[in-house]
Parts: structure tokens; C-alpha cells; sequence
């Protein structure tokens, strides 16, 4: 029986019981006791301006069906074929001046157009300044006038049964918001990214939350929201959300230098279990113990010890090795960091400073269009530094304004630049026009890109 049918049945039951009346209903009240009732309502005014919903589309390569035995009598590019794909996810706007938007790398990842539709029906293309998806973490940003950014808490701060919210673009919907508590601190282990340490929540998270925002209940963003654990896609009380710090961390790297730059702490360890904990006799429940120190890393070099195991990390509490793993991958090479570690029974304070396990180079199209398709990477060769243009595709818009491999940026304008984190603050407040000046061949000389 379909609805409508249903709702007629009613009907005629009503009638022959005699029973027709006009269903009423009290009105609810507006206060009590003279106290106005609690609402969400004037947090999320405030803040849903800075919740965009993202649509993409691009082509994804998938492979063809091909039977064992017909594999070797067909060319290997005619066993994979392109495909067109739509999507849709959420995004939150965490730099108004700028218009950063922050969201998931499976949100945007192999997309070939991005459109960002504002709360106020606005819709804007977006540019990847870059992604990470080993943390699924993607920075985008549009050009817009009276933009609303969501402030970002500490989310090292948050506790078990803190009150959340989440505001994201479910199934396509339109922006959509639930709440809940946090649940759980520090889950990992659960094979969605390479690096894990989510905030657990029940607020209802579904298909198409993805890339939104989990606030706390002063409209502070927490959160950003990830994936969920339910059966077919379907929300069962169980979300997850990458947390505010690691968030901030991951986009501050993403706009120095085009890409995620990880930190390298250079041990090797598990979880601190019941057993190790006995047979070291300490009364630790968590923690990550260290079986190997590597030569000349970080670790070494600030004095850690096989059979530290490591409590703490910038004095919040991590609960074992996967968390260590995460917090440090997250936070950059170069970065200094707390460590508080057990020796003998003993507890002892230790400063790191990460390193990298490679030297950055960085698509510099996310720095300046006319820049599109050089590569560029800090200038160690000399001590005044410099940006290196370390290669260069053909008939780009870089080699068209006259860049070669090789080249040295040394200046714009009148500006001198040492690093890729100059050049690109310099070109981020410059005018449309701009001249480089550059060392070719140990001549100087500018070029003038627009």
C-alpha cells in the first residue's frame, strides 16, 4: 500500500467511526520560566556562511575486464580506459581574505573542474593549491568578495562528551546540520589514510559530508570531517573527522610550499602493551615504545635511547605508536618538538627538530599562473639562497615568458627573494604584473610575467 493510499484508508476509518475532528496540537513553548530555550541557531548563523558544498568532474582511468589468456595479445594501453565521474563533497572556508577552502584529497582527487557553491548561492571555480592523501588532506581557493571563515579551535583541547556539530552537504541535499558529542580521541588503526588520529563522534555524518566542518558549540572548527564506519554508506552513530591542528598544520606546509613537507622523527617502534609495560615496571597504560633508533635522524641527534617509550608529544598524552606517527608526520620538517619519554622508571624531556627525507620541489603554478609548468625548489648553492627553477615542461606558460631550467630567482621587482616562501608571499600581495630578476648563465637579468 503506497502513501497516498494509506492516508485514504485513514480517512474513510475516521468517517465510520464517526471521528472526523481537526487534529490539534499545543504550541511549543518559547521559554520557561522567562528563560529563553536553548538553540543552535544563533552559533550557526554566525558560522554555516563558511560550510561551501563542492561539485567535481574530471576522468579516472579504470581497468578493463580482460580474460588471463587475451592479456598478452593486447596492448597494454587498450587494458585500461578513461572515464568520466561526477562527484560532490563539502568544504570549509578557513582564510576569508584569501578564500582558502579546506577539504578532503577524495574529495577533489583526479577532478579536472572544482565549483564551489557558497551559502548564498554563489557558485566560484576553485584552484588546488595542493593535497596530501596520505592524511586526505586538500587545500582549494576561489576569488571572491565577502567570504566568512569558520575560526579554528584547539583541538588538542577537546574531551570525551564535548557537544559537536556537524555542517556538511549530505547526498547532495544542500548544507545540512546534526549534532552529537565527541566520542573518542586519537582512533587510528582503522586503515582509512596512512596517517590516523581522528576525533570519533556521533553527530550523523553521510555520504557527501565529506570535507565539512565539525565545530564545537562556540562555532570553533574542530574538525574536519572524513568518513564514516556503517553498513552500505549509511550513518550508524559512527564518524570520523581529522582534527583542527593536524588540519592547520597540513595547509600551512600545502601554502609554503605547494605540498606537504613531512617531518621525520627516525625511529622505528610499536604500542605500548600491558606486557612491556610490566617487564620495564612502570605503571604507563599508553605510549609508544621505541625498539630502534636510526643513524644520523632526529632522534639520535637529540638523544632519544632504544627502550624510551614515548608518553607525550608537545605535553598532550598520545595513546600509542600510530598517533606518535601521526602527530609527527603531520608536522612538518624543520618543526621543534616536545617529547616526554620514560628511561629506567624515570620520566625525562626531550627537544626534536624534525627532519625531511627529501628536498621539496613545488609545481609553481600554485604560486602564479604565469609561473604554470616550472618546478621549483629552494636554492641550496649559495648561501644568499634564491629560488631554482629545477625543470620546465615545454610550450608552458613559464618557458613562454622566458624561463629556462637552470634559472635563479633572486628578486621581483625590487624585492629580493631567498626562499620559495618569499616568492610566494611576495607574488600573493603583487600587482598583475611583475618582474623577476634572475641569475642565468652568473649574469643577472629580469623577466617580466603577468
Amino acid at each position: 500500500m503506497n502513501l497516498r493510499m494509506s492516508l485514504v484508508s485513514a480517512s474513510l476509518l475516521a468517517l465510520s467511526l464517526g471521528a472526523v475532528t481537526t487534529p490539534t496540537h499545543a504550541a511549543w513553548p518559547q521559554s520557561v520560566n522567562d528563560q529563553g530555550m536553548p538553540s543552535l541557531a544563533p552559533m550557526l548563523d554566525l558560522i554555516t556562511p563558511g560550510v561551501v558544498s563542492i561539485s567535481v568532474q574530471g576522468t579516472q582511468k579504470t581497468s578493463r575486464r580482460i580474460p588471463e589468456v587475451f592479456r598478452p595479445f593486447i596492448n597494454p594501453n587498450q587494458q585500461t580506459r578513461e572515464r568520466p565521474f561526477r562527484g560532490l563533497g563539502s568544504g570549509v572556508i578557513i582564510d576569508a581574505d584569501n578564500g582558502y577552502i579546506a577539504t578532503n584529497h577524495h574529495v577533489v582527487n583526479n577532478a579536472d573542474e572544482i565549483m564551489v557553491t557558497l551559502s548564498d548561492g554563489r557558485q566560484l571555480e576553485a584552484t588546488l593549491i595542493g593535497s596530501d592523501p596520505e592524511s586526505d588532506i586538500a587545500l582549494l581557493q576561489i576569488e571572491a568578495k565577502n567570504l566568512t571563515a569558520v575560526k579554528q579551535a584547539d583541538s588538542d583541547k577537546l574531551r570525551v562528551g564535548d557537544f559537536t556539530v556537524a555542517i556538511g552537504n549530505p547526498f547532495g541535499l544542500g548544507q545540512t546540520v546534526t549534532s552529537g558529542i565527541v566520542s573518542a580521541l586519537g582512533r587510528s588503526g582503522l586503515n582509512i589514510e596512512k596517517f590516523e588520529n581522528f576525533i570519533q563522534t556521533d553527530a550523523a555524518i553521510n555520504s557527501g559530508n565529506s570535507g565539512g566542518a565539525l565545530v564545537n558549540l562556540h562555532g570553533e572548527l574542530i574538525g574536519i570531517n572524513t568518513a564514516i564506519i556503517g553498513p552500505n554508506g549509511g550513518n550508524v552513530g559512527i564518524g570520523f573527522a581529522i582534527p583542527s591542528n593536524m588540519v592547520k598544520n597540513l595547509t600551512d606546509q600545502i601554502l609554503q610550499y605547494g605540498e606537504v613537507r613531512r617531518g621525520i622523527l627516525g625511529i622505528a617502534g610499536q604500542p605500548l602493551t600491558t606486557e612491556l609495560a610490566k617487564n620495564f615496571g612502570i605503571d604507563t597504560k599508553h605510549g609508544a615504545f621505541v625498539n630502534q633508533v636510526m643513524p644520523d635522524s632526529a632522534a639520535e641527534e637529540a638523544g632519544l635511547e632504544p627502550g624510551d617509550i614515548i608518553v607525550k608529544v608537545n605535553n598532550k598524552t598520545i595513546k600509542g605508536f600510530s598517533e606518535l606517527r601521526a602527530r609527527i608526520a603531520t608536522l612538518g620538517a624543520g618543526a621543534k618538538v616536545k617529547l616526554e619519554i620514560i628511561r629506567d622508571g624515570k620520566t625525562k624531556q626531550f627537544t626534536v627538530k624534525l627532519k625531511d627525507n627529501k628536498n621539496v620541489n613545488i609545481q609553481a603554478k600554485a604560486i602564479h599562473r604565469a609561473l604554470t609548468g616550472a618546478v621549483l625548489s629552494d636554492n641550496s648553492s649559495s648561501s644568499e639562497g634564491g629560488v631554482l627553477v629545477s625543470d620546465l615542461a615545454d610550450n608552458s606558460p613559464a618557458q613562454q615568458f622566458g624561463l629556462e631550467k637552470g634559472d635563479i630567482i633572486i628578486g621581483v621587482d625590487r624585492t629580493s627573494i631567498d626562499s620559495l616562501k618569499a616568492l610566494r608571499k611576495y607574488l600573493k600581495n603583487s600587482n598583475a604584473i611583475a618582474a623577476l630578476r634572475i641569475i642565468r648563465d652568473n649574469r643577472n637579468m629580469y623577466l617580466i610575467i603577468r
